[in-house]
């Protein structure tokens, strides 16, 4: 990390509340994230995308018997 000079106390007061800035910044990112992964985890949306898979699997499982049953 480089080390920053200042010449005066206001200059140090303007770093500060930058610093102080970004850290709340950073803050309300965190909590909008987990938000949004905790929105993501519902259990409709999982099983939302499940549903959508769920047809195309038993699709898929039927022609394969079908196909056994024609092969023998």
């Amino acid at each position: 990390m480089r080390q920053r000079q200042f010449t005066s106390f206001d200059e140090i007061d303007e770093r500060l509340k930058i610093l102080k800035l970004q850290r709340e910044i950073d803050q309300e990112s965190i909590k909008l994230n987990w938000n949004r992964t905790k929105s993501g985890l519902n259990p409709a949306n999982i099983l939302g995308n499940i549903g959508g898979l769920l047809p195309k699997l038993i699709i898929s499982f039927m022609a394969g018997k079908l196909m056994k049953r024609l092969r023998s």
